[in-house]
Parts: C-alpha cells; sequence; structure tokens
C-alpha cells in the first residue's frame, strides 16, 4: 500500500483546516453546520473509468466528473436550472442516475403542500435527459399529487447488461410492476406485473426476478411471505411465511452463481437475524453462512460483474447491523488483505468494545473501530479501483479513491469543521428500572474545548420508533451541533428500537409514553449517576417519533428534565394512526404497538418549559399535531416557544437558510431559553 496523496479538489479549505488542527478546538457555527457538503454522493462507473458527486456551494449543487487516470484536470460539470440536486450515481459507464427535488402546492380537498421528486437519466455531459417512466398526463387532483409524490425506482442496474437497467413504477394503475428500460432509446418493456400485495422483488446475478415478498392476512393474522419464482413453470411459489404479530422476518437478500441458492436472512426462532444458504429446488435449509451473537446479520456481498471471470458470483463478505449500522466482516482473502492495508493507511484503529445482549444479558468485549472506519462505496469487476469513504461520529465523511495500488484523497465533505470539536462517541449501555438492558450512544463534549465533566446534557431520542441510531456521522447535524456546544449528548436505543434483536424491538409494544418514557428518564439518570451530566441540567429534545417523546417528557411530574424540545412531533396518536392504518395489513401489524399515552391529552398539564418547531410543509407527520400540543400547554403556565418552518417537511431542508434557521432554534433555546438562562 503506498502513502496517500492528496487531490486539492478544495485546497484551500484542506491547508486551513490542516493549519487549525495545532491550535485549540475551534466550534463550528451554525452557517457552516448548516451548509451544503462540499462533496458528497460520490459514485464509481462499473469500468472505474470515471467518477461522480455533488458539489455544493452556498445554495448550489451541480454534478462534478472527472476521469479517474485525470484526477487532477478540472471536472465536467452538470447543472439544472429548475430542480434541485438531490443525488448522482452511475447506473451504467456512461449513464448517470440523478434525483431532484422542488417544492410543489396542489389545491385538492385541501391545500397540499409538498415537494415533487423526480428520476432521471442523463449522459457524462448532461447534455441529454429522460424520464426512465413516463406516465400519462394526470386526470385529477388526486392523480397529480400521487405523481408529484412518487417516482419510479431503479431495481437493479443490472451491471453486466450495458443497454439496460430494471425499474419499479411506484403510481398509478400500474404501480408495482416491473420495467426492463433501454437507456439507448428510452423504450420500456413491462417484465412483471404486479399484485397490490406484493412488497419488493428480488434479482439473480443474471438480472431475473426470482424472488418476492408479499404482505397478506390470513386467520392467524398479518404476515409476509417470501415467494421463489419456478425457473421451469415461471410461477411463483410460497416458501416462508413469516407472522408479523411475532416479529418474525424471513427476507431473501440474494443469490450466487447458482441460480438455484439462495441468500436468506432470518430470526425465525431466535433474537437475531442469522444468514444462511437456502436450496430453492428442495425447499431446504443449508448451514449458516454468518451469524453474530450481538447484532442482525443482514446483508451477503457479491461481486456481480461477469468481467471478473473466476471472482464472478464470489462472496466479498457479509454484513451485519453493528455499531455503526453497515458493519462489514470481509470473508474472501484477497478482501481481507485489502481491508489490512486499507485500514493502515487510512489511520484506522481499533478500540476495546464492551457488549451486552439485551435478550440474553450475556457480554463480551471485543476489538472495534469506534473512532472511525471506511466503508466501500463502488469498486470495479478486478477490484483494482475502489471508491471509499472514511466517517466517524466526529470525522464529517472523507472520500478516497484506491486506484492501480495507490490511495487519493478525493475530497473531505466539511474541511471547515474542526472535528476535535465534535466531541467523541462511544456505544454503552445503562440498566432500566425494570432491568432491561439499553444500548445507548453517548457523545462526550471535547474536554480541552469544554472542561472535564459534568457537563450540561441532552438525552436524544430517534424518530421512528421502529428505527434505530448508529455511530456514523449524523448529517443532521444536531448532535455535533450539540456537542461542539459542550452538551454531553445520550441516544437512548430505548424499548422499541429496532434492529437490536427481538425481545429490545417487542418491548415497546403498547408502551408508548410509558416504559419507552422511562427508559429516556432512566439513560438521563445514568448520566448523572456515571458524572457525566449535571443535575437539573438535562433537556430532551427529539424529532418525529424522538418529538412525541419530548412531549411525553413535559408531560410527567417530577421529571428529570430542565426543559424539551419537540420537532414535528406526534401529540395525538390516535389520530395520527388512524389517518396511516387504513391499510388492513398495516392495522394488524403494527397500530396495536401503538398504543399508550396521548400527549395532547396531558398538554394542559405540563411540568417543564419547551420549544416546539414543525414544517410547513410536512405531510408526514400533519403540523396540526404540533399545533393542537401548543394551543393546549399554553394553558399550563409553563413558557411555550413555538416556531413554524416555511417550505421545510418532516426533513431534509429546502435551503441553507432553512437548515441554518432549524439549527439556529435549537442552539439559541437551549443556550437562553429552557426557561431562562440555557440550560
Amino acid at each position: 500500500m503506498k502513502t496517500v496523496r492528496t487531490l486539492l479538489l478544495a485546497a484551500s479549505a484542506l491547508l486551513a483546516a490542516g493549519m487549525a488542527s495545532a491550535a485549540a478546538p475551534e466550534r463550528p457555527t451554525i452557517e457552516q453546520l448548516a451548509a451544503y457538503p462540499q462533496y458528497s454522493s460520490f459514485s464509481l462507473s462499473p469500468d472505474g473509468k470515471h467518477l461522480a458527486a455533488l458539489r455544493g456551494t452556498g445554495e448550489e449543487r451541480v454534478i462534478a466528473v472527472w476521469e479517474t487516470d485525470a484526477l487532477d484536470k478540472a471536472p465536467t460539470l452538470i447543472g439544472s436550472n429548475r430542480m434541485k440536486i438531490a443525488s448522482v450515481s452511475f447506473v451504467k459507464n456512461d449513464r448517470l442516475a440523478v434525483s431532484f427535488w422542488q417544492t410543489y402546492d396542489l389545491r385538492a380537498d385541501r391545500l397540499y403542500k409538498t415537494f415533487l421528486n423526480k428520476l432521471m437519466i442523463t449522459d457524462l455531459q448532461g447534455k441529454t435527459w429522460k424520464e426512465p417512466l413516463t406516465h400519462p398526463r394526470a386526470t385529477s387532483r388526486a392523480q397529480q399529487l400521487a405523481q408529484a409524490r412518487s417516482n419510479p425506482t431503479v431495481l437493479d442496474p443490472l451491471p453486466n447488461d450495458p443497454d439496460h437497467i430494471l425499474v419499479i413504477n411506484n403510481v398509478g394503475n400500474d404501480a408495482g410492476d416491473v420495467y426492463r428500460v433501454d437507456l439507448r432509446n428510452f423504450s420500456a418493456e413491462r417484465i412483471q406485473m404486479s399484485e397490490n400485495s406484493v412488497a419488493g422483488y428480488v434479482t439473480d446475478l443474471e438480472g431475473n426476478l426470482r424472488a418476492r415478498l408479499k404482505q397478506d392476512l390470513d386467520g392467524k393474522g398479518a404476515y409476509v411471505s417470501a415467494d421463489f419464482r419456478n425457473l421451469e413453470t415461471g410461477k411463483w411459489e410460497e416458501h416462508f411465511r413469516s407472522y408479523v404479530k411475532d416479529r418474525d422476518q424471513t427476507s431473501i437478500i440474494g443469490f450466487g452463481r447458482d441460480p438455484n441458492i439462495a441468500f436468506v436472512a432470518s430470526n425465525v426462532g431466535q433474537d437475531k437475524s442469522a444468514i444462511y444458504e437456502y436450496d430453492i429446488t428442495k425447499r431446504e435449509r443449508k448451514e449458516i453462512l454468518f451469524q453474530h451473537k450481538f447484532f442482525n446479520a443482514n446483508r451477503v456481498l457479491i461481486n456481480p460483474y461477469r468481467s471478473a471471470g473466476d471472482g464472478f458470483g464470489e462472496i466479498l463478505g457479509v454484513g451485519y447491523q453493528g455499531p455503526r449500522g453497515n458493519d462489514v466482516d470481509w470473508t474472501l482473502p484477497a478482501m481481507r488483505a485489502l481491508d489490512a492495508g486499507l485500514s493502515k493507511a487510512l489511520g484506522i484503529t481499533s478500540e476495546n468494545l464492551s457488549l451486552t445482549d439485551p435478550a440474553s444479558g450475556q457480554t463480551a468485549t471485543i476489538e472495534y473501530p469506534s473512532r472511525k472506519n471506511y466503508s466501500i462505496i463502488d469498486y470495479s469487476p478486478d477490484l483494482s479501483t475502489v471508491l471509499l469513504e472514511v466517517e466517524g461520529s466526529a470525522t464529517p465523511p472523507e472520500y478516497y479513491l484506491f486506484r492501480n495500488g495507490e490511495l487519493t484523497l478525493l475530497a473531505k465533505s466539511y474541511p471547515d469543521i474542526d472535528p476535535r470539536a465534535l466531541g467523541d462517541t462511544q456505544l454503552v449501555y445503562y440498566k432500566a428500572r425494570d432491568g432491561l438492558d439499553i444500548p445507548a450512544f453517548l457523545t462526550r463534549p471535547n474536554a480541552e474545548l469544554c472542561g472535564p465533566g459534568p457537563w450540561k446534557a441532552v438525552v436524544h431520542p430517534h424518530g421512528g420508533p421502529w428505527s434505530r441510531d448508529t455511530m456514523e456521522f449524523d448529517w443532521s447535524m444536531w448532535v455535533p451541533m450539540m456537542a461542539s456546544r459542550c452538551m454531553a449528548v445520550l441516544r437512548p436505543q430505548f424499548r422499541g428500537s429496532e434492529g437490536w434483536g427481538r425481545k429490545l424491538w417487542m418491548a415497546g409494544d403498547a408502551e408508548w409514553g410509558q416504559k419507552m418514557q422511562d427508559d429516556k428518564d432512566d439513560g438521563a439518570k445514568w448520566m448523572i449517576d456515571q458524572g457525566i451530566a449535571q443535575p437539573g441540567h438535562i433537556a430532551i429534545f427529539g424529532f418525529s417519533y424522538g418529538g412525541y417523546a419530548a412531549f411525553a417528557a413535559a408531560t410527567r411530574p417530577n421529571g428529570p428534565f430542565k426543559c424539551a424540545i419537540a420537532g414535528a412531533g406526534v401529540s395525538d396518536i390516535k389520530r395520527i394512526w388512524a389517518r396511516f392504518y387504513t391499510n388492513p395489513f398495516f392495522r394488524q401489524a403494527q397500530a396495536p404497538t401503538v398504543k399508550g399515552l396521548s400527549p395532547l391529552d396531558k398538554a394542559g398539564e405540563i411540568t417543564i418549559p419547551m420549544m416546539v418547531y414543525h414544517g410547513e410543509r410536512d405531510q408526514t407527520v400533519p403540523i396540526e399535531q404540533s399545533q393542537w400540543f401548543v394551543s393546549a400547554a399554553k394553558k399550563s403556565g409553563q413558557e411555550v416557544v413555538y416556531h413554524e418552518l416555511a417550505d421545510y417537511a418532516h426533513g431534509p431542508a429546502w435551503t441553507r437558510k432553512i437548515m441554518a434557521e432549524q439549527l439556529g432554534y435549537i442552539d439559541d433555546y437551549l443556550a437562553d431559553g429552557c426557561g431562562g438562562g440555557g440550560l
């Protein structure tokens, strides 16, 4: 492995960041945190000859395209006048898939203020733009809204076919149907007419539709079935049926060189998912390919390129939902050797990490790269060219190209932000009051910048709640902002969080505002007991479900929080789920788990001051959910601050000004508000 050289895509900024490293840590400004990353959305062409990325400057984002053998030359820049570019990726050596978005207003039964999304295909110069699928002109307001809010999805880029991709239509009478799109003349052939209950398809290495998931109901309740297409008859045949009430999950995650062998991830009969091989013809489960004692196994990484020769269809590694959420265990010897070399060249180091299984209480200590690690974004068939992303909770993403034995720094996403000011994040565990082990991510401020603890602190529950946090960089900038303002931040993986095993996930059923809320309070108490948080100086802040948790915290008497911040929170769980669970599958699958406290019922009795904010374009949690709560909470006698954000949905921010406005509200409230005098 040769030494790393630096490609000066942003030479002055990189130099300034290097000079600043010798001085004391410098906390980032709101404008720096709200800015677009200088470079993001990197992608490598399948043949390894070109790179593409988004370049952000002010409110503008453009596509930059380089030749990998001429990185010192200025890239081709592709912009957009009408819509904003959200992402870019290669689908062929000479074709880019580009996602756009823009504000969109439609008056139907009411005024819908939302966003329009569009997927387009273009060449490497941006001369020709085409939609992969076109739709007939909408004949009603409802169709207009559906078309605005839906977008075709690339199912398979067909890496061994130079001309075609597979696309799933997501709108209209043929929603769910699969099309083979010719990227030379943009003709589209429907290859699969879908059924209403089909939730997704899986292709084999030849690009054939070989598996699908279906959601349906029977006498036992809601279930997900996994079906395979019979190669001889062409008919779909059910092989597995998993019942949602049991939280069983079985999914087909890929195929090997043998089209009769599938890779299946399943947690049936156990707390966490394992990966095993499955013989489709014999309907026979083969040996376990990978299983982790503490985390769900979820991926098989396979070389899909036929031009790789003997490497075609080879298993490179397996993935699991570890602390970073996308952890990989490389199994191919060549990948293990590459991993060792890259880790050394990139300065990736490992430390002792203690793990606890919430299901069994079993513990272990492993070597793990907690501070930062790399992930492979794209690679050429022979692995001679590899595109990498280096990232950590205090390391905004950095992008590297490994080509012909040389490692090149392409760009840093936020070169002006001093990573030392962003604190240090660890995976920790604490006991809930009923003895359940709760995983959590704890971010401690930089002691050089903030002094030794205990510090002011924030409990920051995630959204979902069927979701989870990771040790990766927080693109919302909430955690980096709070840590740089000398606050310890605890992100509890409270009961109801997905990705930590069946027991922790199901423990949140029908416990909204009850045991789920106890977990947040117990996290605050744990921080005090550990000498991390200052008693009387802890806030709770969350968005979406996290906003619900902040509402709920404000209604609890004698809680540990000085104040609460609720972003886009649910205040009335009865009305929100009556709106969303019109589908009979979801009524049985998730609605029974959403029971407990409706904070709106006790909004007039809140016991702590709070700030509430909500986006006017939010179509996920309607803004009325915050308006109702604020109106009632103002009768409590507590201080209630309320902000409505124009042109903000359920994230992300439409402009950098709106992003800065949102961050500024949070920053100012914690610094000077929180009932007076700040946190």
